[in-house]
């Protein structure tokens, strides 16, 4: 793709997009760019459907006994089926249930006690927040237990790897840059130095193909509600390679997780496999958009969907670099084929460009310090919407847009 391309040639390639037939299965407001499908997914019409049925019939009408007949307690697994072909996973390793950072918290516990006398635990500098706050949190409950961070001027993951380590905490996709790690490549190294590998697919799962098995990886975990587009709160998912399930204790021993809940026992006997990962009560009406989206991804070629990727963000950062480079606005994410499928943008002034791009009907996002992103959610994305938001952040930049009072107050979700 080349900065010289033209709105027209644009159009003539969405209109030959074998995906373009999805961007009708969404809810999208006229007269708006969403490139933030990476924060929060837009909403599959669909959804409006499942919830509907979910609230009128199987609770309206069902009530109580739609935890047998709607196969509400089943939701953990039989939702984690529905994912588990996204991620690379045999059935009987997955479950949909709880947030992110407990499944993250359940998981390095678990992959802590497989690994004794082992104390180190391998983390990325520049990740998530969350993975980093949830390590900390877990290793303060355990004697001699330590973090050892890599990137952002630290040791990389060869140099970090030793015998002391017991689990290694990855992103495969950067949350910031957009930068790839190689799965395969980076739990092999892992492997080979004795430890466990818990891989973050948040900003990968539903924007390029994952396999988990192949790679031979331990634990995954990943939120719904990006490109997966399950909705705001959407339940999250936990990958627990079959390998490691029956040796596997997590902490989170709630009674969902037991061998037979309906027993009532006094005491805490695990149950079978991947099972052994669920905690409490599947929050029902949650699941409910989560499911039509994820019966619209079984039409999905995550092929087609890793090529409009590359194809949208590669648009996306030619235009940007020819026509706003000279005003200081930078490409962060990596230009090769390493990179995820949002793209960030440095500039001094990244705050207040993103709020007017807002006003322009341009949605993006920030990262403090300096980073806007911008995501490229190749079902209901198109080349021309590129075209577009490149034009209104050139204008908002050429008039110095970010200068509006009002920009300088920022809400609590930026």
């Amino acid at each position: 793709m080349t900065t010289t391309v033209r709105p027209e040639a644009l159009a003539a390639l969405d209109a030959a997009d074998p995906l373009a037939a999805f961007r009708d299965r969404f809810h999208l407001p006229r007269d708006v760019v969403y490139l933030v499908g990476n924060s929060l997914g837009a909403l599959p019409e669909a959804a409006r459907a499942r919830v509907a049925e979910v609230v009128d019939r199987e609770w309206g009408d069902g009530l109580v006994g739609s935890w047998n007949t709607a196969g509400w307690f089943d939701k953990p697994r039989d939702v984690g089926e529905l994912l588990a072909p996204l991620i690379g996973a045999a059935p009987g390793q997955v479950l949909v249930c709880d947030t992110t950072s407990l499944n993250l918290y359940k998981a390095l516990f678990a992959a802590l006690a497989l690994r004794p006398g082992r104390e180190v635990v391998v983390a990325e500098a520049h990740a998530f927040p969350t993975d980093l706050y949830m390590i900390e949190g877990a290793l303060g409950t355990r004697e001699g237990h330590r973090t050892r961070l890599i990137g952002r001027d630290a040791p990389d993951l060869a140099s970090a790897l030793n015998e002391d380590v017991a689990v290694v905490v990855l992103s495969h996709v950067d949350y910031r840059t957009g930068a790839l790690t190689d799965l395969a490549e980076a739990t092999r190294q892992a492997r080979a130095h004795g430890a466990l590998v818990i891989w973050d697919l948040c900003h990968s799962v539903g924007a390029l193909p994952v396999d988990l098995d192949a790679a031979g990886a331990d634990f995954a975990v990943g939120c719904t509600y990006k490109y997966l587009n399950g909705g705001p709160g959407s339940p999250a998912f936990v990958y627990v390679a079959r390998r490691h399930q029956e040796a596997a204790r997590q902490p989170l021993s709630g009674w969902h997780g037991h061998r037979a809940p309906f027993e009532f026992a006094v005491g805490y006997e695990p149950a079978a496999g991947i099972d052994r990962f669920r905690t409490s009560t599947p929050q029902v009406l949650s699941y409910a958009p989560l499911e039509a989206s994820l019966g619209m991804w079984r039409e999905v070629d995550l092929g087609q969907v890793r090529a409009k990727s590359l194809a949208l963000t590669g648009l996306f950062m030619d235009l940007v670099e020819s026509r706003l480079g000279a005003a200081g606005v930078e490409v962060v994410t990596p230009r090769d084929e390493r990179r995820g499928s949002h793209v960030a943008l440095r500039h001094e002034h990244s705050y207040g460009i993103v709020r007017a791009l807002a006003d322009r009907g341009v949605l993006g996002d920030f990262r403090a310090p300096d980073t806007m992103r911008f995501g490229f959610a190749p079902l209901y994305l198109r080349h021309l919407d590129v075209w577009n938001a490149v034009a209104a952040m050139e204008e908002a930049v050429a008039t110095r847009a970010w200068e509006r009072p009002e920009y300088a107050n920022r809400p609590t979700v930026t």
